[in-house]
């Protein structure tokens, strides 16, 4: 078993230039699938959910090639079948974008149920909505449901909530629907965007993404193009809530500032000194840090991918500091974890209130999804003594040499495992 082991008390210093976005890589990278032409994508980042969309694509005839400098080459043109590796769509949650680039090519789609974090159920209901709406018949059977249509044809949806994920999926089955499909309520996010550019560099034709009316007129056919996709905002988010926990001075770089509006607001309102640069933030932690409430929202309001590491740094803040996500209420699998190490956090409802300001320990801890994972890693650089974190797999699923860009600044961590006297991977670089 692999484990993190995390010696604690340095302060974070240094600049980190962050990846592309997780979040819009799994919807670029199988958007290449609406076309038979090669897709060139940069900056998609190696991690576990993009390698288990490689496989999936292998076994339906899809060719990738990663080239030196790390671009992705993804031809489609002799997808041979819609039938996917139920055990491998499984593992992630956005496999369900295989659904809407599939659909018109192959006219159906078997995919396994949705997996990923464990933190809580996350229903299919508005995929299910706007892909009856668009002519698709749904068949849920054990362990796997089945998509299938002769003709998909534009329509006028209403989601019932705000969701990223039915949205960008919309996005992509409507492209190559007859007619025109308007959604409403649709997502505002980056990675929306993001998803209908790459589209709309292929030929399609979106308007509205970024707002929450889009319009897309189906085209007959899509061709190939290159595109880089956009930083990941959430990674940058976490570098400077952990600047802030550590008491550190860390530059994001390589980012689109935008993007962080609510980050940056409750970075500034915490105490933390952030200067902002047009593709780069600032942050010194090395201040008294206020407690403070957060409430989470869908974008642009503070996203509930960074609660779990603003509640790390936020155990430095003395006083009483509340967070509620109504996102995610479930999302506090990470509090149990947090509280062997010493802190103070009662969880009520969809809320967590901190008593700030008690200093953490070391301790075995376990991560169980990707954002608990980074809060714990937060917290291990931040206490007296040893942290041992498990559940390294989630962390791996979301970030892409993890332990080399936390070290990188300062940190103090090593890959280890039971059973081994060697390190898996070893790093240690100080200031």
């Amino acid at each position: 078993m692999k484990y993190i082991e995390i010696n604690g008390g340095n302060p974070l210093v240094g600049t980190i230039k962050i990846p592309g976005s997780k979040n819009s890589s799994l919807a670029l990278m199988v958007a290449a699938c609406l076309t038979d032409e090669p897709v060139t994508l940069s900056g998609i980042p190696n991690i576990y959910d993009v390698l288990a969309i490689e496989e999936i694509m292998k076994g339906i005839g899809i060719t990738l090639h990663r080239s030196v400098n790390g671009d992705i080459v993804i031809d489609s043109s002799n997808l041979f079948s819609g039938e996917l590796d139920m055990n491998l769509t499984s593992t992630y949650r956005a496999s369900y974008y295989f659904i809407g680039a599939l659909l018109a090519r192959c006219g159906k789609v078997s995919i396994g149920y949705p997996g990923g974090d464990d933190f809580v159920s996350r229903p299919i209901d508005q995929h299910v909505k706007f892909l009856e709406a668009l002519g698709a018949k749904i068949t849920f059977n054990e362990g796997y449901y089945t998509v299938e249509t002769a003709h998909l044809q534009g329509a006028d949806i209403f989601f019932d909530v705000i969701t990223s994920g039915a949205t960008m999926n919309a996005i992509l089955t409507a492209s190559l629907a007859s007619g025109t499909t308007i959604l409403r309520n649709a997502a505002t996010d980056p990675e929306v965007v993001d998803t209908a550019n790459l589209l709309n560099q292929m030929g399609a034709k979106i308007r509205g993404a970024g707002t929450s009316i889009i319009r897309i007129d189906g085209v007959e056919k899509l061709s190939g193009c290159s595109y880089q996709v956009i930083p990941d905002r959430l990674i940058a988010g976490a570098f400077l809530a952990a600047a802030g926990a550590t008491r550190g001075s860390v530059t994001v770089d390589g980012i689109i500032p935008e993007h962080l509006g609510s980050c940056i607001a409750k970075l500034q309102e915490i105490g933390l000194e952030v200067t902002v640069g047009e593709q780069s933030i600032h942050v010194n932690g090395d201040v008294t840090l206020k407690a403070s409430r957060i409430r989470t929202g869908m974008y642009p309001g503070f996203a509930t991918d960074l609660q779990q590491p603003f509640t790390a740094m936020l155990l430095r803040a003395a006083g009483r500091s509340i967070i509620n996500d109504k996102v995610y209420p479930k999302r506090f699998s990470h509090i149990d974890q947090l509280r062997r190490m010493g802190a103070s956090i009662e969880v009520r409802g969809a809320s967590a209130f901190i008593q700030g300001g008690t200093p953490l320990h070391g301790d075995w801890v376990h991560a169980t999804d990707i954002r608990a994972g980074v809060c714990l890693l937060i917290a291990g650089l931040m206490a007296e003594g040893t942290t041992r974190l498990t559940g390294v797999e989630h962390i791996e699923r979301g970030y892409a040499d993890a332990i080399q860009s936390f070290c990188q600044i300062g940190g103090s961590i090593q890959l280890r495992e039971i059973g081994n006297s060697n390190y898996l991977s070893s790093f240690s670089i100080g200031h």
